[in-house]
């Protein structure tokens, strides 16, 4: 199988880039609209950038909605890009369909939210993980060949002895077994890269780490690059090496896991730290700053603010937020941590005070 491939590969190498990748949805237009040439659209991902090596994880952090799934599902090629370029191995990737599809895909798979929606309810473990074998080439030559196939991608996910499942349906199995399977489908290819779209948020609580310990375990038996998209930041820092926040189709901060979760620097990645439980949280230790901070719903992505689109929520929020689009700056505590904040820019700090709120 090509794994003995991946293991001569080297660590860190690129596999898989975005570069001011966009997506914007078009919406039916009302009658009004049918005589006008007004179009209205959706901007779900707008000039987002990121880059899969292999033996790394990059988790995308963001709340509902957020555009962290579109990106998924651009970089595995289920939608056809608005603009921005997609590169695998530095080569630039267009596919719709057919044989040029399947060889994209089977460099780069993805794992879904959902186990239970993402298998066939009417065909067994073994049919699912055959036709993933067959179609990329990897089943053998004889019938035997495919039963060791079948074997082995079971005991790389920890569905031990292999014989136990390959003739249940996904309803007989639980919840983290049917995301083992879902995961093994995906390693039936092997691929490059592994876009895991929310892989433990309709887990049990109690089974996530085992699910996380095992993509882990691949990432580095295997050297996988991995797109881990989750809105637990908490779960990132266990799990990524880096560390991406989305907010409104947007990146607001990037950096390596550790900085960007212990030391945010744009106030919606704060607003996403202070959501997670905390049991050493004082409830009478907030600030009034803390108090305010991400009151309000996400903005509209048909019509999203000007400039920074989180300043309609942000405690932080000058004058130059409601009108100019933040670029990325570094913030300079770590190398690589950088946010699109108008507050790191010396210009402006120089010019306005933070914490001097524009009038909502």
């Amino acid at each position: 199988m090509t794994s003995v491939q991946d293991a001569k590969a080297p660590a860190g190498e690129v596999v898989l880039e975005a570069i001011g990748l966009t997506k914007h949805f078009p919406v039916r237009r009302r009658l009004r609209q049918l005589f006008t040439r007004e179009q209205n659209a959706v901007h779900a991902v707008d000039d987002v950038n990121l880059t899969l090596r292999r033996g790394q994880v990059v988790a995308l952090v963001g709340e509902s909605g957020s555009g962290k799934s579109t990106v998924a599902r651009l970089l595995a090629q289920l939608y056809p890009r608005t603009g921005g370029d997609i590169r695998l191995h530095g080569e630039t990737t267009k596919v719709k369909g057919g044989s040029a599809f399947r060889s994209y895909a089977a460099r780069v798979q993805m794992i879904f939210q959902d186990p239970f929606a993402s298998l066939n309810p009417v065909h067994t473990i073994r049919y699912h993980l055959s036709r993933s074998l067959k179609i990329h080439h990897n089943a053998g030559k004889t019938d035997e060949d495919l039963e060791n196939a079948l074997r082995d991608l079971l005991t790389r996910v920890s569905l031990t002895p292999p014989e136990r499942y390959l003739d249940k349906f996904p309803h007989e199995l639980s919840g983290g077994q049917r995301q083992r399977v879902a995961i093994a489908r995906a390693l039936g290819a092997n691929p490059e890269a592994l876009l895991a779209d929310e892989p433990v948020s309709m887990l049990d609580v109690s089974i996530r780490l085992g699910v996380l310990n095992l993509l882990r375990d691949l990432k580095e038996r295997l050297n996988l690059a991995i797109l881990y998209i989750t809105h637990d930041i908490a779960s990132a820092r266990y799990f990524a090496d880096e560390t991406l926040v989305m907010y409104a189709g947007r990146m607001v901060e990037g950096g390596d896991s550790e900085t960007v979760t212990q030391t945010p620097a744009h106030p919606y990645t704060r607003l996403l730290i202070d959501s997670a439980p905390d049991p050493d949280r004082l409830a009478g230790d907030v600030n009034a700053l803390e108090e305010d901070r991400g009151n309000g719903e996400p903005p509209s992505l048909i019509r999203p603010p000007s400039g920074c689109r989180f300043h309609p929520r942000c405690p932080m929020a000058m004058n130059r937020c409601t009108t100019d689009l933040p670029v990325r700056l570094e913030i300079g505590d770590k190398p690589g941590h950088w946010a699109a904040c108008w507050l790191y820019d010396e210009a402006t700090v120089a010019a306005s005070t933070p914490g001097e709120a524009v009038a909502k």
